[in-house]
């Protein structure tokens, strides 16, 4: 991320090592040049220019390290000064009978990747200026050998033309891949913030339909009473006691669910201990799905903590609702602990999900030959997002489906570390 949100300090980064590459360069080619092909350089003036370049580009690592965002006339700048130095060592060494005058394009290519067409307007007309210049007046090279001036010339375009194209594939590369990452974070958070809008206005619609859902219940609740008191006196409704009572647990949870609802918008989330809670949860679900065979597996990690134990169990209970609504026989509740995440899996032995349709869930509501919407799905794929965690969908073995869902553990000790089966 920090490429992506401050790309001027990348570019500036940049700048620094492709200065202190091309200074080691300087001086290699001076060397060589000296020495084995008989040329005579006016080597003070040179290494005056090469010193400074030495001290700008120390300036340029101190002001690399500092906090304050770069701007792009400093980039500007930054390049300016890169061409100035560079004209300074063609006027020394033959101008543009040098063959690394056609240096000049590089330094233009990466200006063009790191600055705003308006500026690069500027550099590119600095650039044309310094070398018809140049072509003017410029110190002429003094050999030894004259002769061997083109065979000399042939050589330094080859390295001339293999220095360019290592410092274009490499800056360039380097600033489009910067750009890629930033344009596909910013695809990343847009397609995020459509879906926290979607579950927004999906949250909103749920509470309406909670408030709206108070009356029927209150009713329900009413005729629930009015029936045990006759049933006490009409011998005809007794057989259907334990049928009232079934209908008074599944009022309840009705009612525990709109408190919880009510509760959950003016409460802030509380932690809770993994195997306690996950406890008292699983002993919740069995009531909201009585004739469903349901199993928890293992026991939690007793260091663990969960963050959020509302959104969590809001999660777990749609995956869970899912899993009972598809497999009667065999619904099964895993939970892991490593790593610093806690990894809930649910498993039932339905007809799983069609390949078409996995694509889908999380991603939009969509209808389940079971009847469902699917937005509770969708809603626990946004919630588990918020929570830095995520849903996973799975075959599986040998039938059925695996919905595994995976969320950021508080463990209360920093060395906790469990698998649990």
């Amino acid at each position: 991320m920090h490429r992506i949100t401050n790309t001027g300090r990348v570019n500036l980064g940049h700048l620094f090592w492709l200065r202190s590459l091309a200074i080691i360069g300087q001086l290699a080619t001076i060397a060589v040049v000296e020495q084995f092909f008989g040329v005579h350089l006016p080597l003070p003036a040179m290494l005056a220019i090469i010193g400074l370049e030495v001290l700008f580009n120390a300036l340029t690592w101190v002001r690399v390290a500092s906090a304050r965002p770069e701007t792009d006339l400093e980039l500007l700048g930054q390049l300016w000064v890169d061409l100035a130095a560079l004209s300074g060592l063609l006027f020394l060494s033959g101008g543009t009978t040098n063959p690394f005058v056609s240096l000049y394009l590089p330094s233009l290519a990466i200006a063009a990747a790191v600055l705003p067409w308006r500026h690069m307007i500027w550099l590119a007309i600095f650039a044309m200026c310094c070398y018809v210049a140049l072509g003017f007046d410029s110190v002429p090279l003094n050999m030894d050998n004259p002769a061997n001036l083109f065979d000399y010339y042939r050589a330094g375009m080859w390295v001339n033309f293999m220095v360019s194209v290592g410092l274009i594939a490499w800056f360039v590369a380097r600033m489009s891949n910067a750009l890629r990452q930033r344009d596909a974070a910013l695809g990343e958070a847009q397609q995020r913030l459509l879906r926290d809008e979607r579950a927004v206005a999906l949250g909103v619609q749920a509470a309406t339909v909670a408030h709206e859902m108070g009356t029927p219940l209150s009713t329900i609740a009413m005729l629930t009473e009015e029936l045990r008191a006759s049933a006490q006196h009409d011998k005809g409704l007794s057989p259907y006691a334990p049928d009232l009572d079934l209908l008074e647990q599944q009022m309840t949870l009705c009612t525990s669910a709109l408190a919880r609802l009510r509760s959950r918008a003016s409460e802030s989330s509380h932690r809770e201990n993994l195997e306690q809670w996950l406890g008292g949860f699983s002993e919740q679900w069995r009531l909201r799905h009585p004739h469903v065979k349901f199993e928890r597996l293992g026991a939690p990690c007793a260091d663990a903590c969960v963050d959020d134990t509302t959104a969590v169990g809001q999660i777990l209970t749609i995956l869970l609702d899912n899993a009972a609504r598809v497999s009667r026989d065999s619904v099964t509740l895993a939970a892991l602990v490593s790593a610093g995440v806690i990894e809930f899996e649910v498993r039932d032995c339905g007809p799983g999900i069609a390949p078409a349709l996995r694509a889908q869930l999380g991603a939009t509501p969509v209808d389940s030959a079971q009847g469902g919407h699917g937005v509770g799905l969708y809603l626990a794929f946004s919630a588990a997002a918020r929570l830095g965690g995520s849903i996973e969908l799975a075959d599986g073995v040998p039938r059925g489906t695996r919905a595994i869902l995976r969320v950021p553990a508080a463990s209360s000790s920093s060395d906790s570390r469990e698998t649990l089966r």
